[in-house]
């Protein structure tokens, strides 16, 4: 049984790797390994992640690349970057020794923080438009990344606030579809998502009722749930407890903090609606989050 995992298939071992970190929320949502491979190839085979290859070899050299049928074969410059969405059935060979870094990312959770982070909807196609391209921008913010691993303080710190760096980056200049590709409502747009997540944002600590959302957005209650659900996929009341409860579980990391205090803070009624809110979404209460985080 082959894996879909492309840790598991890379023929050598990474000098470098995030595994080896505490894992971070932003471990989460990337995968960064650093390779220095002699010549060598992968099998053609399709994985469940977004990969991402960032040359950093300041001498050109071959690479041949299988894409969906399709053979490629081309001089790899320094700073250019291959991108091979999920689903996509690719193979891989280099013809002189690599200095690259692989970022892999689970296509569910780029969504989910382009969307609770930015406010930006990213069609299904997600990164699919941009198989190759040279951004040195890019190339820099994951060097930072891969060089937060081995600092000798604040690695933790330092790999989440550069993590959200190259995500960033990588979004907001080829995450977003054009207007016209958007899989969404042309009646709930990124705008009317923008102006929720930014209500919410302020408001989550106190009453937040559907009519507020509704009237943040520019629609009557009617149409804003039924389109709010059908862009995002919840409802406004199942986003917001998801809302809180992300919030919640930042604030379970401060050990004394009370749960009460946790429970006020993020709007909910008291501990017990807290609690059971908490466990209908990560399965476990915040006591056993706390506990095993």
């Amino acid at each position: 049984m082959t894996s879909n995992l492309y840790q598991e298939v890379y023929p050598e071992p990474p000098l470098v790797s995030n595994a080896s970190l505490n894992h971070t929320r932003a471990a989460d949502l990337l995968n960064l390994e650093y390779f220095e491979a002699q010549p060598s190839s992968m099998p053609y085979q399709v994985f469940d992640q977004h990969h991402i290859l960032i040359n950093l070899k300041k001498d050109s050299h071959r690479v041949e690349n299988w894409r969906d049928g399709e053979h490629r074969d081309f001089i790899f410059q320094q700073h250019e970057i291959i991108v091979t969405p999920a689903g996509v059935r690719s193979g891989w060979c280099w013809h002189a020794k690599s200095k690259v870094i692989v970022i892999t990312l689970i296509p569910s959770k780029l969504e989910k923080f382009a969307q609770s982070e930015l406010g930006i909807l990213l069609g299904s196609k997600q990164l699919q438009d941009i198989p190759q391209f040279i951004d040195e921008d890019i190339c820099n913010a994951a060097v930072m990344l891969r060089d937060a691993i081995n600092s000798q303080m604040g690695s933790e710190v330092m790999f989440e606030s550069f993590s959200r760096i190259f995500l960033i980056k990588l979004i907001q200049k080829y995450g977003v579809q054009r207007e016209d590709d958007l899989q969404f409502s042309k009646s709930f747009t990124a705008k009317h998502y923008q102006r929720v997540l930014e209500y919410v944002r302020k408001s989550f600590s106190y009453d937040v009722s559907l009519e507020k959302m509704a009237t943040e957005a520019g629609l009557s209650t009617y149409h804003f749930a039924r389109l709010f659900k059908q862009t995002i996929g919840q409802t406004p009341h199942q986003f917001l407890m998801s809302f809180r409860v992300e919030k919640a579980k930042n604030m379970l990391k401060e050990i004394d903090r009370p749960m009460m205090d946790i429970a006020m803070s993020c709007g909910f009624a008291d501990q017990a609606h807290f609690s059971r809110v908490f466990k209908q979404l990560e399965g476990k209460t915040p006591k056993q989050y706390r506990k095993n985080s």
